[in-house]
């Protein structure tokens, strides 16, 4: 009997299996709660890391169109309008009712019009007399008829007095008069003017002297001088602060609108655009000039582009739209002229219209918009161009490919590392030349440098040979094997420069100032601005004053020939500005006189 009770419960091989899956199964459900903590925690940091990227592109993006969609806003925003639509009818109901006790008291209801009285700010004065050659000396002065412009000086605004003298002409001097009437009939044909200014004023006789007898005395108001916006409120030192504030500051026109209202004087921004837009499409003779002189002359020409958001046309039947995107392109033409275009698109079509004709070199990224340029084809769905001439030759930019090297080396790729290495002494040997003549350079780079890429490009293609997934370091390796050529040729001359940091540097301007002013309102709005862009970066290429040269060139441009804009770009205003007359330029209004063109042989500046 023992002996059974012993059998019984003595652990079997059923019981032991059993026992050992109850153990397993323990082990299990434990490994299953850890693993679902995990989960957990994961879907909530994955949570929490989806939220801010949606916020980050909330900001980056939706923030442009700065139109919101919310159906609720939308219902409140309707109920309002309604109902400021009510009390402006009822406002206009009780104006009515008073129109009659307001003309009795001669109070005036209609909105004031016409240019504003600058007579009234609290600004210095600055008095500029305008008098007429012909008639001073022999008519009588008997008065001034003055108007005010809005000027600026380093330190504040002024309000410039244009006083010009009022003469009696005698009867015997009629001839006189009438030869001065003519001399402003021919400046009014051949001044300058903004799109849509009024005609130019001029010495005209009153009419009651006309209809008088021949013995009465005229009455001969001495001429406008020439100006590049007729009837304007602001003088063109006020121009060209505004152009340099927004233009070289990146200040918007809302915040200049906020500091000008500060300071006494309220100019909105609306007058500010208007001048900005007519400032720069006029000032674009210039720049064109500059970039005539860029591709025929030029050595090298270093571009790059960056994005720019345009403001979207008004609100329809579809709801709010976001920006649309334009392209600025920059140019370097060498040491003489910097020159941004405003394009619509980033297309091959766009960078080989740009470049036509040019068969120097060029210096770019290796972005896929150049492979047409560099080719000497047409792009995808042109005809071959007959006028077309041989292409120009392509120039690689080290600093692209350092880039790429670097990305790798951040996220800890050896190979990364090395090419770092590689690329920074042929760097660190270029640098130790950049003081010495380009002949020498070029002797220089054959001996020194040309033997440290060529042991860089044995590296490379040994480990490409290699074979290995895509990534940081495929991409690094593939990008120096296409663009060896192009990367190169910097060995070849010493003018070509290893890098094209100076074209991005050049673009800063428009990185950092649309941060501020967020967008353009069109296209013409872009293209004005585009010459503006040029006109102050190539004065900081040539270490002159913006905001000076401006104020100056929008002086002396209404009396300029055509022919000769290229004596008032940035590389040769130095010399241009020291033949004019210091005294007539001193002035903020007033005629100036054009010196004679140089010769043939000192058009061009030396190098």
């Amino acid at each position: 009997m023992y002996r059974d009770v012993q059998d019984l419960t003595a652990p079997t091989p059923e019981s032991q299996r059993i026992a050992h899956l109850e153990g397993e199964l323990a082990a299990l459900q434990a490994r299953l709660e850890t693993a679902e903590s995990t989960v957990e925690r994961l879907r909530r940091a994955y949570t929490q890391a989806l939220e801010q990227l949606q916020l980050l592109r909330r900001r980056m993006f939706v923030a442009k169109a700065e139109r919101p969609e919310r159906q609720a806003d939308q219902l409140a925003f309707d109920a309002m309008f309604a109902q400021v639509q009510r009390l402006e009818k009822e406002l206009e109901a009780e104006e009515r009712k008073g129109d009659d006790d307001r003309k009795r008291r001669g109070t005036r209801t209609s909105k004031p019009t016409g240019r504003r009285d600058l007579r009234e700010a609290d600004l210095p004065e600055v008095r500029v007399e305008i008098d007429d050659p012909a008639l001073e000396g022999h008519a009588e002065r008997i008065g001034f008829e003055e108007s005010s412009r809005l000027g600026y000086e380093r330190g504040g605004m002024r309000r410039i007095i244009v006083a010009r003298v009022v003469y009696k002409v005698a009867p015997v001097q009629a001839p006189v008069a009438e030869a001065a009437e003519g001399a402003v009939a021919e400046a009014a044909d051949v001044a300058v003017s903004s799109p849509g200014a009024p005609a130019a004023d001029g010495a005209v006789p009153s009419a009651s002297s006309r209809e008088g007898s021949d013995a009465a005395p005229q009455i001969v108001t001495a001429p406008l001088p020439r100006e590049l916006f007729r009837r304007g409120l602001l003088a063109p030192s006020m121009i060209a602060h505004v152009l340099a504030a927004k233009y070289m500051m990146g200040v918007p026109f809302y915040r200049l609108e906020q500091k000008f209202e500060l300071e006494g004087v309220p100019l909105d921004r609306g007058t500010m655009c208007r001048y900005a837009e007519d400032a720069g499409a006029t000032l674009g003779a210039i720049v064109e000039a500059a970039r005539v002189d860029a591709m025929q002359s030029a050595f090298c020409l270093s571009t790059d582009a960056t994005g720019v958001s345009l403001q979207p046309g008004p609100v329809d039947e579809r709801g709010p739209r976001a920006c649309r995107k334009g392209h600025f392109f920059v140019v370097l033409a060498d040491r003489d002229h910097v020159f941004f275009e405003y394009q619509s698109k980033h297309t091959s079509e766009v960078v080989c219209s740009m470049f036509k004709g040019f068969t120097g070199y060029i210096q770019a990224d290796a972005h896929a918009i150049y492979d047409a340029l560099f080719d000497g084809r047409s792009p995808r769905g042109k005809p071959p161009d007959p006028d077309q001439g041989p292409p120009p030759i392509e120039v690689g930019c080290w600093s692209h490919c350092r880039r790429n090297f670097w990305e790798a080396a951040v996220c800890k790729h050896p190979l990364g590392v090395q090419g770092l290495r590689h690329i920074d002494v042929i760097f660190a040997a270029e640098a130790r030349l950049k003081d010495l003549a380009p002949a020498q350079r070029t002797l220089h780079r054959g001996q020194f440098v040309r033997p440290l890429v060529d042991t860089f490009y044995d590296w490379v293609r040994s480990e490409s040979v290699q074979p290995r997934e895509r990534g940081l370091v495929a991409t690094a390796l593939g990008y120096t094997l296409r663009q060896e050529p192009p990367l190169r040729r910097f060995l070849d001359d010493g003018r070509l420069k290893m890098d094209n940091n100076a074209s991005e540097r050049a673009l800063r301007t428009i990185a950092t100032g649309r941060k501020a002013w967020l967008f353009f309102g069109s296209d013409d709005h872009a293209s004005a601005a585009a010459n503006l862009f040029s006109l102050i970066a190539s004065c900081k290429l040539h270490r002159l004053d913006p905001e000076r040269y401006l104020a100056e060139v929008i002086r002396v441009m209404p009396y300029w020939p055509r022919a000769r804009y290229l004596e008032l770009t940035p590389r040769d205003w130095a010399r241009t500005r020291a033949r004019l007359d210091p005294n007539e330029l001193a002035l903020p209004l007033g005629p100036l006189t054009v010196p004679p063109p140089l010769p043939a042989e000192q058009q061009t500046p030396s190098d």
